[in-house]
């Protein structure tokens, strides 16, 4: 075997920082009414549900170990929608996350660290 292969041989392919990604929904929900505050607070706890964590109020980030777990919450959420409002699903690699610059009271952060485990379920 060569040294090459050798190489494509330690620790498991699918978890490479290209196939591991980052799933983001961002949404816009009404909140004029009581049912509509009602809706966009059951939205939310779905999130929270299913694992994601809130970055902001309506931000949420999800680590997920590749495409086919990112379509798997995809239709989840797509049949938990509110009736009213917009939601947005962004897909990012775990590569692409390494490099997400961040400020905070007008300073720059250090890069978010990636998480060093898996979490199986």
């Amino acid at each position: 075997m060569t040294v090459r292969e050798e190489r494509a041989n330690v620790g498991p392919s699918h978890l490479s920082g290209y196939r591991l990604m980052w799933m983001l929904v961002t949404f816009d929900l009404p909140v004029e009414t009581k049912i509509q505050r009602a809706a966009a607070t059951k939205f939310r706890l779905f999130l929270l549900d299913c694992g994601f964590e809130m970055s902001q109020l309506s931000n949420y980030l999800r680590f997920c170990s590749g495409k086919e777990q990112f379509e798997t919450y995809v239709r989840r959420i797509e049949s938990n929608l509110p009736a009213w409002g917009d939601v947005y699903i962004f897909q990012f690699t775990d590569r692409q996350y390494e490099n997400i610059v961040r400020f905070s009271d007008q300073r720059r952060r250090r890069r978010q660290k990636n998480p060093e485990q898996m979490a199986l379920f």
